[in-house]
C-alpha cells in the first residue's frame, strides 16, 4: 500500500474520495456496515491528519470529536492547516536508522513551517519531538519500568499481574516485547490521554505515574513503534480500543506532526457484535493506517489479540527494537530464555581474581544488565495477591534490608525554615558478603518505586565504607521525569549529607565486625552544635546488650548517640558520655581480643537482627493494612451499587406479575 492509498495528496481542500482496498473481516466481528466492496469509496477530509493546539466546536462534538480520533491535542483541525502536512508527503522522507541514539538526525530539508491563520500561530508537535522525548531515558530498563508502573497502579482497579514477554512480528518475525495487565481498562478517552502529552489520571498521592509523559517517553526509548490494545467496562458498557503511536510511519510518510490512529469498538449487547464508534469515515481512515503500519495485516487479526485480555485489561506491544552499536538488538531475549538483558552489558567488577564472581554475581551488579534482577528489587512492596511475570516464571521480590547484618534503624526528619518536611527510617548495614563484595551505597525508593539503586553517597577510597548498604523510602522528594534520579531541590541536598554523615558514622562504629581496624575519636569537650546542623534530627532504634558467660555485647545504638553529639538537640551530662565511653571503647577491644568472643557477639547480633526484621515487617503490615482498609471501602461501595441494581429489578420483577394476561388469551 503506497502513501496514496492512506491520504489523497491534492492541495484543493475539498474533501476528495480514496480508493480504499477490501478490509477482510471474519464473520459477526463487526456490524455488517465496516463491510466494504471492492469498488467502495469512502470520504476523506485532509484535517483527518493533523494535529494542532486549537479546540473548536466542544460542546457539540463532545469529548471524542467526531472529526477525528486520532488526534493527539486536539480534535478541531481545519482543511487550512492541513497544507503544511500535506506538502511534506511529497518529500523523499529520510531512512530511519534503527540505533536509538542517531534515529533523531532529521534533514534540515524537512523542517516546517508553522501554520498561520487569523494571524495567530499554532502550536504543533513534530515527529522529532518523539525521539528527543525519548532521550530522557539512558537506561532501557529504565524504560521498561515506566510501563510496568502503570500495571502497579491498577492494583487499586482489581489488576492482580502484569506480563513481560517476547513475541514475534507476524509481518517480518523480528522480536517485539509484550506488556499485559488485567487491570481495569482504557475507554476511548482514556486512550486518547495516553497518546497525549500531559494528561495523568492518577490524582492519588500513592500512585507512582503522575507526570502522563511516561509511555511516550518510555515505548520510543525501546523501540520505533507501539500498538496498544485495551478493553474497557465503564457503566455496563464494554468498549474496546486499539491505538498506534508510529515513528516508523511518521517518518516514512514525511509527516510534519504527530499522528495517531485510533479505533474504538462497542460491545452491542442486542446482537452480540462489535459497532465502531466516531463514525464510518473516521473510523475507515484510522483503520486503513493500523492494517498497513501494524504488525497485524486484517482487522481480525487486530480484533484476536483481544482474545487473551479477559474482560478488562491492557496489552502494549514494542515492535521494531532498537538496535545498539555492535547492529544487534539493545534487548537480548536469547541469552536466558527466562530473563531480558540488555546486549553486551555484563560489567567487569575491579577486584582480586579470587572475589571476581561473587562480585559479578551479587544482585548489585546484575541489576545493571538482568531484567529479572531488577524487577525483584523495583517496588518496595507488592501486594501477595499481584504477581509480575516475566517471560512465563513469576519474578521473586527480593528486600535488600534483609541482606544485611549487623543492621541499624536510624529515624531522619529533614527541617525546613523550622518545620519538619517529613521523615524516613533508614535500614543501614553490612552486606551479608562483607568484606568479599565491593558493592555498597544506598537503595531509595519514591511511592514504593525504586529510584535510586545503590547509590553511592561517599567516595570508598582505602575501603573505608566497603560494603555498607542502606534501604529507604524517601516520600518527601520528587523524582525526575524519567524516575531514575531525584530533582536537586534542597531537601534532596540535605539528605545527600545526612547519608554521607550516616555511612562514615555507621563504619566507624561497626567495621571492626568484618576485620577492620576500628578507629573512633570521641568528643571530651560538650560543644553547641553549629548552626548548620539544627536541620537534622537523628534518633536510633535502642538496641540491648546480650551475651553469653557474663560477656556483653558493646551497646553500639550508645556509640551512635556519641557520634551524633553535634547534631542534637539534647544534651547529655559529662558524665554520662564518659561512662557511654568507657563501655563503647571496652566493647570493640573486647571484639579484636579473640574470635570465640567474636562468634559469640556474632551469635547475638543475629538475634537482634531478627528482632529488628520483625519490626521492619511490623511497618509493612501497617501499610498494607490502610491498602486492605481502602479496598474494603471500595468493595463496600460496590456491593452496596448491587443491592440497589438488585432492588430495581426485584421490583420491575414485582410488578411484572401483577400484570396477569385475560382469560383465553
Amino acid at each position: 500500500m503506497t502513501i496514496v492509498d492512506v491520504v489523497d495528496l491534492s492541495s484543493d481542500d475539498e474533501p476528495r474520495e480514496l480508493d480504499v482496498k477490501p478490509i477482510k473481516l471474519e464473520p459477526n466481528l463487526v456490524g455488517s456496515t465496516l463491510q466494504p466492496n471492492k469498488n467502495s469509496k469512502v470520504q476523506f477530509s485532509k484535517d483527518q491528519m493533523c494535529i494542532s493546539s486549537r479546540h473548536e466546536n466542544e460542546e457539540s462534538e463532545g469529548l471524542y470529536a467526531s472529526s477525528t480520533s486520532h488526534s493527539i491535542l486536539d480534535q478541531g483541525q481545519s482543511p487550512v492547516e492541513d497544507a503544511c502536512l500535506l506538502s511534506t508527503l511529497s518529500m523523499s522522507p529520510a531512512p530511519i536508522c534503527r540505533q536509538f541514539w542517531k534515529a533523531g538526525n532529521y534533514n534540515d530539508a524537512l523542517g516546517s513551517k508553522i501554520p498561520v491563520q487569523n494571524g495567530k500561530n499554532y502550536l504543533q508537535v513534530h515527529p522529532m519531538f518523539l525521539h528527543s522525548n525519548a532521550t530522557s531515558h539512558k537506561w532501557a530498563f529504565g524504560a521498561i519500568a515506566e510501563l510496568l508502573d502503570n500495571a502497579i497502579d491498577e492494583i487499586r482497579n482489581g489488576a492482580t499481574f502484569v506480563a513481560v514477554d517476547k513475541i514475534l512480528n507476524p509481518r517480518n518475525g523480528n522480536p517485539a516485547l509484550l506488556i499485559q495487565d488485567d487491570g481495569g481498562g482504557m475507554g476511548p478517552e482514556a486512550m486518547r490521554q495516553c497518546m497525549s502529552f500531559g494528561f495523568s489520571v492518577n490524582k492519588s498521592k500513592s500512585a507512582i505515574g503522575q507526570y502522563g509523559n511516561g509511555f511516550k517517553t518510555s515505548t520510543m526509548r525501546l523501540g520505533a513503534d507501539v500498538i496498544v490494545f485495551s478493553r474497557h467496562m465503564n457503566n455496563g458498557i464494554l468498549t474496546q480500543s486499539i491505538g498506534l503511536l508510529s515513528y516508523t510511519f511518521l517518518r516514512t510518510t514525511g509527516c510534519d506532526r504527530i499522528v495517531v490512529p485510533m479505533v474504538h469498538y462497542k460491545y452491542n449487547t442486542s446482537n452480540g457484535t462489535l459497532d465502531f464508534l466516531h463514525g464510518r469515515e473516521n473510523f475507515m481512515s484510522n483503520l486503513l493506517i493500523l492494517l498497513q503500519w501494524s504488525p497485524y495485516a486484517t482487522e481480525a487479526k487486530l480484533l484476536k489479540q483481544f482474545n487473551d485480555i479477559g474482560s478488562h485489561g491492557t496489552k502494549v506491544i514494542v515492535y521494531n527494537l532498537w538496535f545498539n552499536d555492535d547492529g544487534v538488538t539493545e534487548l537480548d531475549f536469547n541469552t536466558d530464555p527466562q530473563d531480558v538483558c540488555i546486549s553486551g552489558d555484563t560489567r567487569k567488577i575491579e577486584t582480586i581474581p579470587t572475589l571476581m564472581s561473587i562480585n559479578e554475581q551479587h544482585i548489585g551488579n546484575r541489576f545493571q544488565y538482568s531484567l529479572r534482577v531488577y524487577l525483584s528489587i523495583l517496588y518496595f512492596r507488592i501486594p501477595e495477591s499481584f504477581r509480575i511475570i516475566l517471560r512465563g516464571a513469576v519474578v521473586v521480590q527480593h528486600n535488600i534490608a534483609n541482606d544485611l547484618k549487623f543492621p541499624e534503624f536510624i529515624l531522619y526528619r529533614p527541617h525546613s525554615s523550622g518545620t519538619v518536611e517529613g521523615q524516613v527510617i533508614t535500614t543501614i548495614g553490612f552486606l551479608k558478603e562483607a568484606p568479599d563484595v565491593s558493592i555498597h551505597g544506598f537503595c531509595v525508593y519514591h511511592r514504593n518505586r525504586l529510584i535510586l539503586p545503590f547509590w553511592q553517597v561517599i567516595s570508598y577510597r582505602y575501603s573505608k565504607g566497603r560494603g555498607v548498604v542502606g534501604v529507604l523510602e524517601a516520600n518527601f522528594i520528587q523524582p525526575t521525569h524519567n524516575k531514575q534520579d531525584f530533582e536537586k531541590s534542597s531537601l534532596f541536598q540535605k539528605l545527600e549529607v545526612r547519608l554521607k554523615d550516616m555511612t562514615w558514622e555507621y563504619w566507624d562504629h561497626h567495621c571492626g565486625y568484618i576485620g577492620y581496624q576500628v578507629k573512633i575519636n570521641y568528643p571530651v569537650k560538650k560543644t553547641q552544635p553549629p548552626s548548620s546542623c539544627h536541620n537534622f534530627s537523628d534518633v536510633g532504634i535502642a538496641q540491648e546488650s546480650l551475651g553469653r558467660s557474663g560477656q556483653s555485647l558493646p551497646n553500639f545504638e550508645s556509640q551512635h548517640e556519641q557520634s551524633l553529639q553535634m547534631k542534637r538537640k539534647e544534651q547529655w551530662s559529662f558524665g554520662e558520655i564518659h561512662r557511654l565511653k568507657k563501655q563503647a571503647v571496652g566493647g570493640v577491644n573486647n571484639l579484636t581480643t579473640s574470635r570465640d568472643q567474636l562468634k559469640d557477639q556474632e551469635a547475638a547480633a543475629t538475634l537482634m537482627q531478627e528482632n529488628k526484621k520483625l519490626l521492619a515487617k511490623c511497618l509493612e503490615f501497617e501499610k498494607e493494612e490502610e491498602e486492605l482498609h481502602f479496598k474494603v471501602t471500595q468493595l463496600k461501595s460496590q456491593i452496596k451499587e448491587v443491592s440497589n441494581e438488585y432492588s430495581r429489578l426485584l421490583a420491575e420483577l414485582q410488578e411484572m406479575e401483577t400484570i396477569k394476561p385475560e382469560k383465553g388469551v
